[in-house]
Parts: C-alpha cells; structure tokens; sequence
C-alpha cells in the first residue's frame, strides 16, 4: 500500500483506539459457523486490525498471528491481546500486503475479515496445512452496489474452488467463504 494508505489506516485506528471491542468472539459473519474453527494448532489472520478475532482464536486454544498495514493497528491488537492474558498466543507484525503474504510455516487456520485483494486469494490457500480451514469475509456488491473493495458476485467461491467448501453466501452487502483443503 502507498504510504497514504498507510496514513489512513493509522488515523483510523488511532482515532477509534477508545472504542470497546466488547466480549471475545467471531467476527460477526462467522458467528454461525463458530463450531467449525479449530481449538488448536496455528492460525494466520489477514489483515487483523485491533486483533479481536486473533484473540478469538488464541482464547480457543490457537497459537495466532496476525499481520496489518498499520502500525498503530498491530501496537493495539497487541495491547488488546495481553488486556486478555493472550499475549502468549497472539504475536502481530506489520506488513504490507501488496507486498504479499509474508513468508512463514504452513498453518491450520487462515482467517481474513473484511480486507479484500484478489493478488493473494492464492497465496492464502497456499499457507494452510492439508486440511486446514480458510476463512475469509469482505464486502460484497452484492446488497450494497459496486465499489472498489467489494468483491464481485460469486467472487470467492469462484477464488477458492480448489478447495472444499462448507459455508459460503452473499448478502447484506457482505460475501463469505469457508472451506477446508
């Protein structure tokens, strides 16, 4: 990303540093499918902001790490972490993703929510271990119109045909996909 996106995301989360995260839980469009995330093993998260859902997924029983754009991003997702005794399981780094996935172990769990570049649809199905669980969820045209960052009608499952879907859907100006390799 270009030093002002950078920027952005900076403001952003520096500005909405006061707000609560609220209790431990999925990011709301995988609350229904809660059960089929793992309690064990190694998570990778995508973009993961103030770290709720890394730390979701460490509370679980997962060894989580999670990478963002934005410095001041990753300094409040580890704040948060240890705010919940996780810092033992959430490790966050900053890293570009334009640059694409930073290079590490192949994990259980890949978890992407609400970010959305189609450079790297590839690259995150490549990190996870035979039989690991791809989660991801952005915004979608569909219920919402087009836009720069939402993704097409039947984008992701046509993305992640390669591996086995269980949930996926569009809706309400959000699109999902869950499956396993």
């Amino acid at each position: 990303m270009s030093a002002t996106a950078r920027e952005h995301w900076d403001r952003r989360y520096a500005d909405g540093r006061r707000e609560p995260l609220g209790s431990l839980g999925p990011p709301p469009v995988f609350g229904a499918y809660a059960d089929v995330f793992p309690t064990s093993g190694s998570a990778f998260e995508v973009a993961c902001g103030r770290g709720r859902a890394s730390a979701w997924l460490a509370s679980r029983g997962m060894r989580v790490w999670g990478v963002d754009i934005s410095p001041v991003a990753v300094e409040l997702a580890g704040e948060y972490a240890r705010s919940r005794g996780l810092a033992d399981r959430c490790r966050f780094t900053v890293h570009d993703l334009d640059d694409g996935l930073p290079a590490g172990e192949p994990v259980d769990l890949v978890l992407c929510h609400l970010f959305r570049d189609a450079d790297i649809y590839t690259a995150t199905v490549g990190r996870l271990k035979p039989g690991g669980l791809l989660a991801v969820a952005c915004l979608s045209e569909v219920g919402n119109g087009p836009g720069e960052f939402r993704a097409k009608p039947g984008e992701l499952t046509d993305a992640f045909n390669s591996i086995n879907a269980l949930y996926s859907g569009e809706r309400d100006g959000y699109a999902w996909f869950i499956g396993h390799t």
